[in-house]
């Protein structure tokens, strides 16, 4: 039985948008904006170390897209973390939730275009080890209504934004978590991890 991971870069108040500031919201590229060179690398370590120890992985068309022409050589992305990210990157097992991507241009991928949640939970059933996401805002709210999400992994970057779309937009109800780790990184950066509760 699999476990749902997601791992997400986030700012003190909870925006997810824009990171690195190539979607136009006007509060983007915070990723870089407000941590120093050992924060980066720090981060760049974790990143590395937590795909090291997926099986797969989960993402929405968007994420997939984003990934896909950013781990290109010169699309920046494996410059950011380290090639062994990078190559990993490409040859894990990767799931993307679509009804409008196809085919998969991607190397190892396989597209979900039925019922997102009956898809992922059979997801769950197959993969033996941790399933993990990357941003896919859109498909970690249905994970978290859906409750099909096990684990949450922030890293929390040091500003406010004020505005912006933040992760826990639209929970309809209350989702209870559990502490499980928390650690400095670098400088500014803190990395928690939680559990999600079930009733």
């Amino acid at each position: 039985m699999g476990k749902i991971v997601i791992s997400s870069n986030i700012t003190l108040d909870g925006v997810v948008q824009d990171p690195d500031g190539a979607e136009g919201f006007e509060l983007g590229g915070w990723f870089h904006r407000f941590v120093e060179t050992e924060d980066l690398r720090d981060w760049a370590a974790r990143e590395t170390e937590e795909l090291r120890g997926v099986d797969a992985l989960l993402l929405g068309r968007r994420t997939s897209e984003w990934f896909e022409s950013r781990i290109q050589p010169g699309g920046g992305a494996a410059d950011r973390v380290s090639p062994e990210w990078a190559d990993r990157m490409h040859s894990i097992p990767k799931y993307v939730v679509s009804s409008t991507l196809e085919p998969p241009r991607w190397n190892n991928t396989t597209i979900l275009n039925g019922d997102a949640a009956k898809e992922i939970s059979e997801l769950e059933r197959t993969v033996a080890g941790d399933i993990l996401v990357y941003g896919s805002y859109q498909l970690v709210r249905t994970l978290m209504e859906q409750n099909l999400a096990d684990e949450l992994r922030l890293v929390v970057f040091p500003v406010v934004l004020g505005s912006g779309l933040r992760l826990f937009d639209e929970v309809s109800n209350k989702k209870p978590l559990r502490l499980t780790n928390t650690r400095k990184m670098g400088a500014d950066l803190v990395f928690h991890t939680y559990e999600f509760v079930r009733d």
